[in-house]
C-alpha cells in the first residue's frame, strides 16, 4: 500500500469520527430532531470501502449510514443540514439521520428498516447487469440483516443472476441490545450463512484498515470481473448507544470489560501508530490534517444552523404520485 494511499485512509477515518463525535457533542442542543445511530470505533470498514469505490459505482446502506455517506462523497454539509430538517438537507429535511442520499456520487440511499435497501441494492445491480456496465453496488448491512427474509431473496437471486453486488457486512457483534449468542448458533458464523447461499464470502478484522481495504479490493476486483456476488465480514464495535450520542454500558447488555478490550483496538489509534512507525506520518501532519478537518466540520454545522426550514407545503410533497 502506498503511503499516499495509507494517509488518505487515516485521515477518512479520523474525518468520520470528528463528524461523528460533533454530532454526540452537539445533540444536546436540541437541533438535531431526529435518531442519530453513530459508527464511533467502526470506521475503518467506510473508509476503506469509500476509497475502493469508483465514483459511478453505487451504494445503499441501513440506518447507521453516516460513515458510508461521507466515505462515497456524500456532501457533509447537506448531510449535517438533513439531521438539522433544513431545507438543504440532502432529502431535503423530510428523512432526518437515517435517509441519506446522493445520487451525484452515487450513494442511492439509507433506511431505517433493518435489511430493508438490501433488495434495492440487488435491483440496481440488475440495472447495470442489464446495461452492461462494470460498475458495482455496494450494500452495507449490520449482522441483524442476516435474519431477515428479504436477505436470503435478495441474496438468492444476486447469485443466481450473477449480479454485480457486494454485501459488505459490518459486524458490531449486536443487534441493538441482543448479542448475536441469542440470535445465532455459536458454532456457525455468519460468513458460512452467506457461503451457503452461494455467496463467495471472506472475512476479516474490520478494526484493521489495510485488511479491510485489501479484502473490500479484492471482492470488487472480482465483481468486476464477472465472479458473482460476493459477501465480506468485517468484525468491528461500536462504542456509543445503538441509537443516540451516549454511552450505554451501564445497562447490562454489555461489559464494561468487553467495551474496554475493543476501545484498546480502536482502528484510528492502532493505525496512526502503523504509519508513525513506517514515517507515513508525523506530529506535523497530524496537526494539520485535524486543524483542517474540525474546522470542515465546523463550517458544516454552521452551514446547517443558518439554513432555513423547509416550506410547510412540502410537507406533502412526493408522497403521492400525479397523474397526467
Amino acid at each position: 500500500m502506498s503511503p499516499d494511499l495509507s494517509r488518505r485512509l487515516l485521515r477518512e477515518m479520523m474525518r468520520i469520527r470528528i463528524v461523528e463525535e460533533t454530532i454526540a457533542d452537539r445533540y444536546a442542543e436540541w437541533k438535531m430532531r431526529c435518531p442519530v445511530h453513530l459508527s464511533i470505533g467502526q470506521e475503518a470498514p467506510s473508509a476503506a470501502a469509500g476509497l475502493v469505490l469508483r465514483h459511478s459505482d453505487l451504494t445503499v446502506s441501513g440506518h447507521r449510514a453516516h460513515a458510508h455517506y461521507l466515505a462515497k462523497g456524500g456532501d457533509l454539509p447537506a448531510m449535517i443540514a438533513e439531521i438539522y430538517g433544513k431545507a438543504t438537507g440532502c432529502s431535503g429535511g423530510k428523512g432526518g439521520s437515517m435517509h441519506l442520499v446522493d445520487e451525484r456520487v452515487g450513494f442511492m440511499g439509507s433506511t431505517a428498516i433493518v435489511g430493508g435497501t438490501v433488495p434495492v441494492g440487488v435491483g440496481l445491480a440488475l440495472s447495470l447487469q442489464l446495461r452492461g456496465k462494470d460498475d458495482v453496488v455496494c450494500i452495507f448491512i449490520g449482522d441483524a440483516v442476516l435474519e431477515t427474509g428479504v436477505f436470503y431473496e435478495a441474496a438468492n437471486f444476486a447469485v443466481l443472476r450473477r449480479l454485480p453486488v457486494l454485501f459488505l457486512c459490518e459486524n458490531n457483534l449486536y443487534s441493538v441490545y441482543s448479542p448475536l449468542s441469542v440470535r445465532q448458533p455459536l458454532d456457525r458464523p455468519l460468513e458460512r450463512v452467506a457461503k451457503g447461499i452461494g455467496l463467495m464470502t471472506v472475512s476479516g478484522d474490520g478494526n484493521d484498515v489495510r485488511a479491510c481495504h485489501a479484502l473490500i479490493d479484492g471482492a470488487v476486483s472480482r465483481l468486476r470481473g464477472g465472479a458473482g456476488p460476493q459477501f465480506v465480514e468485517l468484525s468491528t464495535y461500536r462504542w456509543r448507544e445503538h441509537c443516540g450520542p451516549l454511552y450505554d454500558n451501564d445497562i447490562g447488555y454489555r461489559t464494561v470489560e468487553e467495551f474496554e478490550a475493543w476501545r484498546q483496538r480502536d482502528p484510528i489509534d492502532l493505525f496512526r501508530g502503523v504509519l508513525r512507525q513506517e514515517g507515513t506520518v508525523d506530529d506535523a501532519w497530524m496537526a494539520a490534517a485535524t486543524t483542517a478537518l474540525r474546522e470542515e466540520v465546523t463550517a458544516a454545522f454552521a452551514f446547517a444552523d443558518s439554513s432555513p426550514v423547509p416550506p410547510a407545503g412540502e410537507a406533502f410533497a412526493h408522497i403521492y404520485s400525479v397523474e397526467p
